[in-house]
């Protein structure tokens, strides 16, 4: 189980929206065939492994029968963009299955177990399951709570500033921060800011980094119509949902049907304070560089102290050159 996590791991940057998912096929303590969830609308790990299994057979095994299928997440019993992985499953003669942990899906969960039980298969659950549940941890959020993962990402200057008054454009952190931001971007499923960063910064706000990465959406919360045919970089090259609801609550409910399991928020300090007095920030990374923006700086937050004050537990500090990379996340269990 330890190999099919590792495996599903390499593929977290094309699954997603997806969740990661790695499986391996044994005779007895051997490795016949592995497989894992590459890309996204792409065959199930399952099917991988399976189609890995038969190029096999005659030579490693003789019957499927013989075989146990250890898979990190529940297999489908739905079709979607593939075929369902339990029906494969099944058709292959595999006898045993052994899996991490149920899918928090409603579309799945349970009904894949079910469905190979059913059939004759012996089922097992539960191996490693909270490495699997950690792995896909915006997953399985987004199932449980019924909204995607929220995460803040902005930069701070070493008094607590976010840009000058004067709206001149300004670096605050150091390039190093601002490369490890691409690595950041490339996790989520979607970039969120809002119109007034857009206009001010021209921001690209894609993840620009030296792997295959399905790039994410881009939402922007604006009533400004006419920002599209601007030409600004926020919407080159890329589809932005552009939403006018002011109603953020009522904005992040409405991605529950969506494939969204994660939104990183790059905006100014208007918007950001919005979400986290909504209380809809789960977490919130702060890139803090040494220098001082002093008077003609717009303050972040108005209060001192306002993460720990609105909730949040510092996980994580540590240096990128001269910067400090600060990780809070919410100190309530969702």
């Amino acid at each position: 189980m330890l190999r099919a996590i590792s495996l599903a791991d390499t593929y977290k940057y094309t699954a997603k929206p997806n969740p990661v998912v790695g499986a391996l096929i044994l005779k007895d303590e051997i490795i016949i065939s592995e497989g894992a969830h590459e890309r996204f609308g792409e065959n199930h790990a399952e099917i991988n492994a399976i189609e890995g299994a038969n190029k096999q057979f005659g030579k490693s095994f003789e019957s499927f029968a013989d075989l146990i299928l250890i898979c990190t997440l529940e297999p489908c019993n739905h079709s979607g963009k593939t075929g369902p992985c339990t029906k494969a499953i099944i058709d292959s003669g595999i006898k045993k299955v052994i899996i991490g942990s149920e899918d928090p899906n409603p579309i799945v969960a349970g009904k894949g177990i079910d469905k190979l039980i059913e059939n004759g298969i012996n089922v097992e659950v539960g191996l490693c399951k909270n490495l699997v549940e950690r792995q896909n941890k915006f997953f399985f959020f987004k199932h449980k709570n019924k909204r995607p993962y929220l995460t803040a990402k902005i930069a701070s200057s070493a008094d607590g500033k976010s840009h000058k008054k004067d709206g001149r454009s300004t670096w605050i952190t150091c390039e190093e921060s601002r490369q490890d931001v691409q690595r950041v971007r490339a996790k989520y499923d979607a970039i969120l800011t809002g119109g007034n960063t857009v206009r001010d910064d021209n921001p690209r706000m894609n993840a620009r980094v030296n792997f295959e990465v399905n790039q994410p959406k881009k939402i922007l919360l604006s009533n400004k119509h006419d920002l599209k045919e601007t030409g600004n970089n926020f919407f080159r090259d890329a589809e932005v949902q552009v939403i006018t609801e002011i109603n953020l609550k009522k904005i992040i409910s409405s991605f529950q049907d969506l494939e969204y399991c994660s939104i990183l928020i790059e905006a100014g300090p208007k918007l950001v304070n919005a979400f986290l007095l909504n209380d809809l920030i789960d977490e919130l990374i702060i890139y803090q560089s040494q220098d001082l923006l002093g008077l003609n700086g717009v303050d972040w937050f108005k209060k001192d102290n306002a993460i720990e004050n609105l909730g949040f537990k510092l996980e994580s500090s540590y240096k990128i050159k001269t910067d400090t990379k600060y990780i809070y996340k919410k100190n309530v269990k969702r």
